[in-house]
């Protein structure tokens, strides 16, 4: 808990000052109404509920925060597996299109019954997603090409490929009549995510997956020789090749992991979401995944309740322009906690006890 008190520290901290700067561009009253409004559009309307009875006032807000919190913790997992390794992926967005597209493709192509169906596009997201994350692995394994140089340079190769070719060349929809239609052809109903709460609610399956895959992330990082030999990578190339340990498999490896997560962001966009792969992907969820990581200092279940809180905070965000606040102070929330753990020395030193040397 002690480790965890300066993300804690910085998410609260980066709170209060967005509140104040929308208090100080409008009014306090204003900012505090806009700042209520998020918080029951990110995590249910519960005077609305407890006045009226409708559940909707609760499961819709916890559904649209539910889908956008299981992409950001599969995109921070992405980051963090290869933080374990001391790589720096920052090429999740990439990784993530690649898996997009390969769920779109399987869903709308291919008839399948329906849990076969979606485990086929899960899998095809995976793949996908690890593949694409395997040519900067071994751009540093054969040529010392850099990661951090690699994955930004492939995302931009990702996203162009994709959006301004493949899915208004050959993947686009078929037209219907006269009238065009943007992006893939739509999924077939076999290849959805479940609903988890029925109609009243976009909650999906989705959440469920980036759940386990969290605490999966967690228990073989912490219980398995494999995770103890990645951390002993990430502390120490040299320590870890002394001591016996194949360090280069360890990168390909967590490199692969790091792209099937990203890939399996991508699916629960379009299985659970989107419903095929749409003309762009519109937000950035393989950069914010890296905040998530960052943020959640690098462990699975961190990531998992950062990512639980920023969907909720972007899916009430909304809700702001109610009062006049704009849309983006979520993400202006999530840049400055970022910024602020960055400065982690100053939150061990302002939490550092005095005790007897």
């Amino acid at each position: 808990m002690r480790k965890a008190l300066p993300s804690i520290l910085s998410v609260i901290s980066a709170i209060l000052i967005c509140f104040i700067a929308a208090g100080l561009t409008r009014d306090f009253g204003t900012a505090l109404d806009a700042f209520t409004a998020m918080l029951w559009g990110a995590f249910g309307d519960w005077p609305k509920f407890l006045e009226t009875g409708a559940a909707t006032a609760i499961l819709r807000p916890l559904g649209e925060a539910g889908t956008k919190a299981a992409i950001l913790t599969f995109t921070g997992l992405s980051v963090a597996v290869a933080f374990r390794v001391g790589l720096f992926n920052i090429g999740a967005q990439g990784q993530l299109a690649v898996g997009a597209l390969a769920a779109a493709v399987v869903g709308a192509k291919l008839e399948a019954p329906g849990f076969l169906h979606i485990t086929l596009c899960l899998a095809a997201a995976a793949l996908g997603g690890a593949l694409y994350a395997l040519l900067p692995a071994i751009l540093k394994l054969k040529r010392g090409v850099h990661e951090v140089i690699s994955t930004i340079m492939l995302n931009w190769v990702a996203v162009s490929l994709i959006d301004n070719w493949l899915v208004i060349g050959p993947l686009r929809a078929a037209a219907s009549g006269d009238n065009s239609i943007s992006g893939t052809d739509q999924i077939h109903a076999t290849a959805e995510l479940p609903r988890l709460l029925g109609d009243s609610s976009r909650l999906n399956l989705g959440l469920v997956l980036a759940g386990v895959a969290a605490l999966a992330t967690w228990l073989f990082l912490t219980r398995f020789t494999r995770g103890f030999e990645w951390k002993a990578i990430g502390l120490s190339q040299d320590a870890a090749r002394a001591s016996g340990i194949d360090v280069d498999r360890g990168f390909l490896e967590a490199m692969l992991l790091a792209g099937a997560f990203a890939g399996l962001g991508g699916a629960v966009l379009i299985l659970g979401t989107e419903l095929k792969y749409p003309a762009t992907l519109g937000a950035p969820w393989g950069f914010d995944g890296i905040a998530m990581a960052l943020i959640g200092q690098g462990h699975p279940l961190g990531v998992l309740a950062v990512s639980t809180l920023f969907g909720g905070l972007r899916a009430g965000g909304t809700r702001m322009q109610l009062f006049g606040v704009h849309k983006s102070f979520p993400e202006l929330m999530q840049g400055l906690a970022l910024l602020l753990v960055a400065a982690k020395l100053m939150w061990e030193r302002l939490l550092r006890t005095r005790g007897t040397p």
